[in-house]
């Protein structure tokens, strides 16, 4: 299998805008410099004395590029910085959105914008190390096909292979260097910061400062070392041009450019969707039961929460209750069960947290998560090996036939319960091991499932779908361990090899591996998009388990072409918990709070800063900061929001009942608005695996003459070609460019600073006077701008000299070539992109060219209780709908009598674009008392407005105008509609 990566992705795409334009209005970059010591003082002096390579320069002012930065923020309605007091830059992405994909084709873009040749990525572990290795091998021909085939070399640092770092220092093609920070860290071992013969004599540490590298870290948070910061330490020893720091889950978040928090990628369904699967307990207190969740220290006073099984009012119930040395758990409890059972020392050390507990026949230590008593621990544990093997095989009944490969993961609290060695060293199963292949072997017997298991030898193949991975020592065993010291590294890199380089491997149907089991090996840098099921066999305790442990099976998963297959009918990721459904996602939503800042419940003064509003000659421009804190002003008027930016109870019923008073010159981006504060106000939505019912199809309604009529008239497929009016196109560049913001010239910034030497050291403290002066570049040598905006644009060289003299804007090139570049080609493209759905011309590719009527019945269609509407004129038993909007319509739909039959178009149903497929969302056949009936294909949107909508949508609702106009030819052809409730098709009537 080959995996595909998608070019184009609007999200991806904008991250990597974010970080390229801090550097707008920057020269491109062509500084040689010399990697040998001159014999003055020994430091790195420009020249040629010996070999010579490319480096980094930045020529920007920081006025310029804190500029920049409010543009970027602004633009992505996050709130401004208001010095610029480091050069770390922060992008937040969503475990499973492609942070990996986005850095690394960043890397290539500020090459090709600015010139920029020298990078390291910095990350935590081997994990991630060996993660990001294969992202750039598998990446190679697909960057190397989007860059014009831009030469690049990448490497593992190895402090064994020195001259690596050498070719690194003087070579003049793009130079990636991949490193963890255990590697970089400590000084007084490292190779890095010793002289070696291999890099001529030089400290590679010198080589890799002389480049001014772009520092890129992965997962900073880990990285950057906490408290002590030796791994910030690190990376300001390489003297970076700047640091972009990558991570879902930032401790610091220095100058943020771009964010896709949780809850952005979940209602993109950039993600696959969760559920919870929960094994909770019930009336089983006839064990004494002792859980600690966790041990404190308040003001000296030492002591512990823990749950027991406490007699109540209304029965036995199960409780969090707070306990001290010395307690006795039958007064606590009130339950004779206990009787000799006391809490004895409680110890707070951290990492070496436990509470003893005193019970008959000897004592019991129990860490943070560990239970004693309750039910039998590997019976609970068999039940949760059962149901996962019976949700993997249910999804893989149902998603083989689309060529998805599907995979479980298991995470287990101990190596040796999965497997170990004998006396003799010969490999065993543990206990895990044994339960799985006796369950997996009892499904396979099982009605539900014989289509997937004819003629199997069920004893080879239950033993083949199942294994282990686990760090490997040198004698080939298996251990639980951290990346603490260099042997424990050396063991992780053994396992991590066998993972990483074989990830298309496992996703193929010709590999029979289908369920993993893991410690804490797969914890972070190891997902792969085809995991469906993750079971817990482990409590999750810890903070961020929760996020861990789902950010494993997240990502969109893929099929036998290697191509991603979107939408949550294919893409559902299902946790198999022993905790309550509704308790899993309260604390899943504490964890995100945590992790990422975000404020459940809270309206801040910037939210909606981002939002698009159209400006003079259409153009699109965010709202701005003051603008939206106007906006929060009259939130907080109308009592939406209390002075904290709370929201209150009557703004979530106006969200409800779709009665939201905005302020006058808000209306058009009534929805966009609306859409920020149903975020906000509502909660992180996990689904119940237990309310998930499979849709059928109403045969009397699929197999009528009136729904074939309507079948017959929007089941074809269509082709498009996107016919250019070029002098419209010329006039739109032409126009765009004469109304784009002036270009500003180059400027001196002179500030001054009073020295002062002491025995603490030197000390600078800035003065007054800071001045800016402008700068004349005679000699400035202008590059071939045609040349250059010929492949910014691919526009033709006339085309592009027409735009350029008629938009009489020549002399800027003059003042600022590098930023009049940058300026020209963004206005041009934005022409572009408009152009192309403006043109677009759809053709019917022939009558045998459609949407078979059987794929109602031979793809099956999932959905939720709490989003289910019972039908009756639907094609389907139940209405899937996603939105207020979509039940509203749907209820209509039902209740009106003009309506015959509909359905909610399932996601098969496709319209290509050239921004990816389209699915429209209802088609409904409607009868006005007995006369001629009418065909509708219904896009919902929540307002109807042409600039309420996104360009993007806006595009797709506009070629699938030109889909279905191409196939109105013959009697009573359907009619395609934008509306929001029935009474907006009525009006067609």
């Amino acid at each position: 299998m080959k995996l595909h990566f998608e070019p184009n992705l609007d999200y991806q795409m904008a991250a990597v805008d974010a970080v390229c334009d801090l550097f707008r209005g920057q020269e491109i970059c062509r500084t040689e410099f010399t990697v040998t010591k001159s014999a003055l003082g020994g430091a790195f002096l420009p020249g040629m004395e010996n070999d010579l390579g490319l480096g980094n320069r930045l020529t920007l002012l920081d006025d310029e590029l804190l500029q920049n930065l409010h543009d970027i923020q602004l633009r992505n309605g996050l709130p401004p910085s208001g010095t610029l007091t480091s050069g770390d830059f922060t992008v937040e992405m969503e475990t499973g959105t492609g942070k990996t994909y986005v850095y690394l084709r960043t890397i290539f873009e500020l090459n090709k914008r600015y010139g920029f040749t020298k990078f390291v990525i910095v990350v935590p572990s081997i994990a991630i190390k060996e993660g990001v290795y294969k992202s750039l091998q598998i990446t190679e021909e697909h960057f190397k096909g989007l860059f014009a085939g831009v030469p690049f070399d990448f490497f593992l640092y190895d402090s064994s292979k020195l001259g690596q770092v050498r070719n690194f220092a003087t070579s003049p093609q793009v130079q990636i260097m991949v490193v963890t920070v255990g590697a970089i860290n400590k000084k007084d071992v490292n190779n890095l910061y010793k002289d070696s013969e291999k890099t001529g004599g030089e400290k590679p540490i010198d080589l890799i400062r002389a480049t001014r590298p772009i520092v890129i870290v992965d997962e900073p948070q880990s990285v950057d070392g906490g408290l002590s910061g030796a791994g910030k330490t690190a990376l300001s020893a390489m003297d970076p041009l700047c640091t972009l720091r990558y991570s879902a889950t930032h401790a610091d978040k220095h100058h943020m450019v771009y964010r896709l928090d949780a809850v952005d990628a979940y209602e993109r369904r950039l993600v696959k969707q969760i559920e919870v699967d929960s094994a909770t307990v019930e009336d089983a207190h006839n064990k004494p039961f002792v859980r600690l969740i966790k041990v404190e220290n308040k003001r000296g006073l030492i002591s512990a929460r823990v749950e027991l099984d406490v007699q109540a009012a209304g029965g036995v119930q199960r409780r969090e209750v707070g306990v001290q040395d010395g307690d006795n758990l039958e007064q606590t409890t009130k339950r004779a069960l206990y009787a000799d059972c006391r809490v004895g020392e409680i110890r707070v050390e951290k990492g070496n947290e436990f509470l003893e507990l005193r019970v008959p026949g000897g004592e019991m230590f129990l860490k943070p998560g560990e239970v004693w008593g309750d039910v039998d621990a590997l019976a609970m544990q068999r039940e949760m090996i059962r149901r996962t093997i019976r949700q993997h095989l249910d999804k893989e009944k149902r998603l083989r036939l689309q060529g998805i490969k599907v995979l479980s993961l298991f995470f287990i609290d101990a190596v040796d319960k999965y497997r170990g060695h004998d006396a003799d060293g010969q490999p065993v199963k543990g206990v895990y091991a044994r339960l799985f292949e006796e369950e997996y072997r009892r499904a396979a017997k099982h009605p539900d499932y014989t289509t997937l298991f004819k003629e199997v030898d069920l004893f080879h193949t239950a033993e083949e779908v199942h294994n282990g991975y686990f760090s490997i020592d040198k004698k080939g065993g298996w251990t639980d361990t951290a990346e603490n010291n260099q042997s424990n590294r050396d063991n992780a890199e053994r396992a991590y090899n066998l993972i990483m380089k074989e990830k298309e491997k496992l996703l193929s149907f010709d590999t029979p591996l289908k369920f993993i089991f893991s410690h804490s090996a797969l914890r972070e840098g190891w997902d792969n998009p085809n995991v469906f099921q993750i079971c817990a066999l482990r409590e999750m305790g810890s903070e961020r388990e929760r996020r861990q442990t789902i950010g494993r099976g997240l990502r969109l998963c893929v099929n036998q072409e290697g191509q991603r297959v979107r939408g949550f009918e294919a893409n559902t990721l299902t946790v198999i918990a022993t905790e309550g459904y509704q308790q899993f996602a309260e604390n899943l939503q504490k964890e995100i709070e945590a992790d990422t800042g975000i404020r459940f419940g809270i309206v801040e003064d910037h939210q909606f800063a981002g939002v698009s509003v159209a400006g003079p000659g259409g153009k699109i421009a965010p709202l701005g900061f003051d603008q939206s804190k106007a906006l929060c002003t009259h939130l907080k008027a109308c009592g939406y929001i209390d002075k904290k930016g709370r929201v209150q109870d009557s703004l979530k019923k106006a969200l409800k009942e779709g009665s939201l008073v905005l302020p006058e010159g808000f209306s058009a981006q009534h929805d966009q608005i609306t859409a920020i504060l149903k975020k906000l106000a509502g909660r992180l939505e996990i689904k119940d695996a237990n309310e998930r019912r499979q849709v059928r199809t109403r045969q009397v309604i699929l197999q009528s003459p009136e729904f074939k009529a309507l079948w017959d008239r929007i089941k074809y497929k269509t082709t498009y070609r996107v016919h250019f009016d070029n002098e419209k196109l010329v006039e739109s560049c032409i126009k765009a460019l004469q109304e784009a913001p002036p270009i500003s010239r180059p400027r001196l910034q002179w500030r001054k600073a009073d020295i002062a030497i002491g025995k603490a050291g030197v000390e600078a403290t800035e003065r007054k006077g800071a001045t800016t002066v402008m700068l004349d570049e005679i000699d400035i040598e202008l590059p071939d701008l045609l040349t250059d905006l010929q492949d910014r644009t691919q526009l033709t060289r006339r085309t592009i000299h027409r735009i350029l003299t008629d938009s009489l804007r020549l002399d800027d090139f003059k003042r600022n070539p590098q930023q009049f570049i940058e300026l020209a080609a963004e206005a041009i493209n934005r022409c572009k992109r408009l152009a192309v759905v403006d043109g677009i011309k759809y053709q019917k590719l022939g009558n045998e060219h459609f949407h078979a009527q059987e794929l109602f019945e031979q793809e099956e269609l999932t959905g939720y209780l709490k989003n289910l509407l019972k039908a009756e004129k639907s094609v389907y038993e139940q209405v899937i709908y996603d939105s207020d909007t979509e039940a509203g319509f749907a209820d209509q739909l039902e209740k009106n009598s003009a309506v015959k039959v509909y359905t909610k178009l399932p996601g098969w149903f496709t319209v290509p674009t050239p921004l990816g497929g389209y699915n429209p969302d209802w088609a409904v056949l409607i009868e006005e008392d007995g006369a001629e009936r009418l065909y509708f294909v219904v896009e919902t949107k929540g307002g109807l407005f042409a600039d309420a909508l996104r360009d993007r949508e806006r595009a797709k609702v506009d070629c699938g105008k030109a889909h279905f106009k191409a196939l109105a030819t013959g009697e009573n052809p359907a009619r395609y509609v934008v509306a929001r409730t029935l009474d907006d098709v009525l009006k067609f009537l």
